[in-house]
């Protein structure tokens, strides 16, 4: 038996999300149908990153655990004959069987891309958020400056999260505009339920001049989702990549918990 790594890019468009949902068809669904065709097995894989629907990556993680004799190195080139075109496996290794991909120190980067154009352009529709009134980037950079660093991000999360612990850091958070285009690209060392497209809705706002580069502070030392902006669109957001700290994927000895070791039992 040996565990795969697969770094995966696909177009969410078309998809309920990545984790497996009762309405509609998801990546992971896709993965695991596909993979078990191929390797003749009851295949589950686990995601490193849960997106939500309509949101696209580059390069997302996910492990299976196979008794294939298919060379870790050779099923990206079997999976993408399988595949729809619009998910690629752009990677495929082998880690040891005690590595999980939510369960290593890492640096995940995404992107929001928005569309700052008076008219929706039809051919960016679903990889950008249109926002049609003018926005200061310069505001929102300023904005952003309030959100480096290790804070409590309860107000920049979903209600509905479940979770104990709202603490995270982001080492960069970037606006930059080219032309009509507007780019926020923001790392960390995780991200709560729909934090970076609360994050995103909030400094559109400062943008528009709702708010002040300064109301970030408040709202983020508030610890209340409802001081926030709104949760801005899916379709404007890419998850870039998943960086792991160096030796992570071969180092066997990272502890995880017992019942957290198969790629069946999932996490959040």
């Amino acid at each position: 038996m040996k565990r795969i790594k697969l770094t995966v890019s696909y177009d969410g468009t078309k998809y309920c999300g990545w984790q497996i949902q009762p309405n509609g068809i998801t990546i992971e669904e896709v993965l695991n149908k596909k993979i078990s065709r191929i390797t003749g097995e009851d295949i589950k894989v686990i995601g490193a990153s849960r997106t939500d629907s309509g949101v696209h990556a580059l390069g997302n993680v996910a492990v299976f655990d196979t008794g294939s004799t298919i060379p870790p190195e050779r099923f990206l080139y079997a999976l993408n004959q399988k595949l729809p075109e619009d998910i690629v496996i752009v990677k495929s290794e082998e880690v040891p069987l005690t590595w999980h991909p939510r369960y290593q120190d890492c640096t995940k980067t995404y992107e929001y891309h928005i569309l700052n154009t008076p008219f929706p352009n039809p051919l960016k529709r679903f990889t950008n958020s249109h926002v049609s009134f003018p926005l200061d980037e310069t505001k929102m950079q300023k904005a952003a400056e309030y959100l480096k660093g290790t804070h409590d991000f309860a107000s920049f999360c979903n209600i509905r999260t479940n979770v104990e612990e709202t603490v995270r850091t982001i080492y960069t958070l970037d606006v930059n505009r080219q032309n009509d285009q507007i780019t926020i690209r923001i790392s960390g060392n995780g991200f709560l339920y729909n934090m970076v497209r609360i994050i995103a809705g909030t400094l559109i706002r400062v943008g528009r001049g709702f708010y002040t580069p300064e109301k970030v502070k408040e709202i983020l030392e508030a610890k209340e989702r409802t001081e926030a902006g709104v949760t801005a669109p899916p379709e404007g957001l890419v998850l870039v990549g998943i960086e792991y700290d160096k030796g992570t994927c071969t180092d066997s000895s990272v502890h995880v918990p017992e019942d957290r070791k198969t790629p069946e039992s999932g996490v959040k």
